[in-house]
């Protein structure tokens, strides 16, 4: 919405006892989710966003009836029953859509050809794993027996945060862990690589840490068995119409509760008075005033640029200055290189595909960390993203942000020409493995991290913020506890995305929920939810019009 017609919030037009206004700044995921819990709960919510699309991250675009789909790959919460579903009912996330699951979580396939398949059944699993390597049958039924135990935990509280936990919840919560207490320690005390070393057959060895599509370096056994076992209870499928298919549910979602989206418009700053937040200046000069300000966007964004480096916290100095600039903790960006080609690859190819790169293979992509390449054939995950008879490949791999930036900033056809070397080779690797492939590609897309990081504003172009299961979980969990997702010493602002509650979108979504049942209880209001009760069936139509990216590269 331009700035010529859009509604002034000033200082001084809310009348006595009119609802509270609420702005939050981002209309990614855990923006939209505050502002409709928002809206629930009895206040008028705005959302500033400085792209013509919502979702942040979670997001889209378009080359020649193509879309490619950039975020989501499995989405906790697809099930009944569960904290996340019901998070996901209420923001309207799932309205209309159907979900594909699968039977096999990812495949990875080493150098020489040889392939393991992790499927979801930890029966069909285990009997696999030992056709494979029957030397390893005590370590294999050790890992299945665990994935069997993790099928019927719900582990995570997306619902509440703990300091607003009743007594009852928290001894349900004890109940529900103490019996799995010694499981989840062993496991989330084992990491992947030390237990994958411990397997004689080398395929093993290498793929097991591969079983998230890319090896998330330090990350223990839990986090792998618990998202197997949610797949293999279809709460970890994928939703019809995709990333921006969800974000434009939600977005539906919170319109129809009566709040606005005012896209095209860049908050630069926010306005602090007294020390406390009052509003927000955009792009431009204008101004608007509200009771209280959210800040979901880019975390080291908000810290240095929209307050100006004037506030922080114990444990916000620990994230962004201490942690931050070790780079291990976080997660990189990824390159991300779409092929929409004529017809498909052939019809047993997995969904998912993990190949373990040689060092050759490896030295010619440009920017690879992990020697690996990730090819999903994304067309098989949704409907809608190919036109009729076409496909989509999507092929990524963990990158250095920096060199990508460099490059960029001194040499933009070095840059561009970088980029065609990469789309050159996933064209050459295609085919290598799906011979004829390279003569039915109409159209290769590359995004690099410094295209994430321009259009999202993402810092480093990082997809998921902190690595879990690292020393950032202590100060991450403590701003979300004991700080309420505040800044102490600034009132009237709530932190709220990635970078403050943790990455993956179930947890950037109840992160909003938490937010505003911080902010209700500090207003004296009480907190409401209610699942929507959206009927329309899903269709592509309901992207609206994508963006191309960059360029295409034919």
């Amino acid at each position: 919405m331009r700035s010529s017609t859009r509604q002034q919030w000033s200082a001084r037009d809310r009348a006595p006892g009119a609802k509270p206004r609420v702005i939050v700044i981002g209309a990614g995921i855990g923006g939209l989710s505050t502002g409709c819990y928002a809206q629930m709960s009895g206040m008028e919510s705005r959302v500033f966003e400085k792209h013509i699309l919502p979702g942040g991250c979670c997001t889209a675009w378009s080359r020649d009836g193509y879309v490619f789909d950039y975020c989501i790959e499995w989405l906790i919460g697809t099930a009944p029953g569960n904290d996340a579903h019901q998070v996901w009912r209420e923001l309207g996330a799932l309205d209309g859509k159907t979900v594909r699951n699968f039977d096999v979580f990812n495949t990875v396939v080493a150098e020489d050809g040889r392939s393991v398949s992790f499927y979801n059944d930890p029966d069909r699993l285990e009997r696999h794993l030992l056709d494979l390597s029957p030397a390893d049958e005590r370590l294999i039924r050790s890992f299945c027996r665990d994935l069997r135990r993790f099928a019927d935990v719900d582990l995570f509280p997306f619902l509440k945060p703990t300091p607003l936990l009743t007594l009852r919840e928290k001894a349900r919560t004890v109940r529900t862990i103490v019996p799995l207490l010694n499981l989840l320690r062993r496991t989330a005390g084992t990491p992947m690589a030390a237990f994958a070393e411990r397997f004689q057959d080398p395929l093993l060895r290498r793929a097991l840490p591969f079983i998230f599509f890319q090896d998330h370096e330090g990350f223990p056994l839990l986090p792998y068995l618990f998202n197997m076992a949610g797949a293999h209870r279809l709460n970890a499928g994928f939703p019809q119409g995709g990333s921006l298919g969800l974000a434009r549910s939600v977005e539906e979602r919170y319109t129809s509760l009566g709040g606005r989206i005012d896209y095209r418009a860049r908050v630069e700053r926010i306005l602090v008075e007294g020390d406390r937040a009052v509003g927000v200046e955009l792009r431009g000069g204008e101004r608007h005033y509200a009771d209280h300000v959210v800040a979901a966007c880019d975390g080291a964004t908000t810290l240095d640029r929209l307050l100006e480096g004037r506030y922080s916290s114990p444990r916000s100095d620990q994230l962004f200055r201490s942690i931050l600039p070790t780079s291990h903790l976080v997660y990189p960006g990824v390159v991300s290189v779409f092929v929409g080609l004529r017809g498909d690859v052939r019809a047993d190819a997995p969904h998912s595909t993990t190949y373990l790169l040689s060092d050759a293979d490896s030295a010619r992509l440009p920017g690879v960390l992990q020697k690996s390449l990730v090819v999903q054939l994304r067309s098989r995950f949704s409907d809608g993203l190919a036109p009729p008879g076409r496909s989509v490949v999507h092929c990524t791999y963990f990158s250095d942000y920096a060199s990508w930036k460099r490059l960029r900033g001194a040499d933009r056809r070095a840059y561009w020409a970088l980029k065609r070397q990469t789309g050159d080779f996933v064209r050459e690797f295609l085919d290598r493995h799906h011979p004829g492939v390279a003569e039915r590609i109409d159209v290769v897309d590359v995004a690099t991290p410094v295209t994430t990081e321009r259009y999202t504003g993402n810092l480093h172009g990082s997809i998921l913020a902190w690595k879990s299961f690292t020393d950032a979980d202590d100060p991450l969990q403590a701003l979300i506890d004991k700080d309420r997702m505040r800044l102490p010493g600034l009132a009237g602002l709530s932190l709220v995305g990635q970078w403050f509650t943790g990455g993956g979108l179930i947890r950037v979504a109840s992160g909003g929920r938490f937010a505003v049942q911080y902010l209700c209880q500090e207003l004296g209001l009480p907190f409401r939810a209610w699942e929507s009760t959206g009927r329309e069936a899903w269709h592509p139509g309901k992207l609206g019009r994508l963006p191309q990216l960059d360029r295409t590269m034919r």
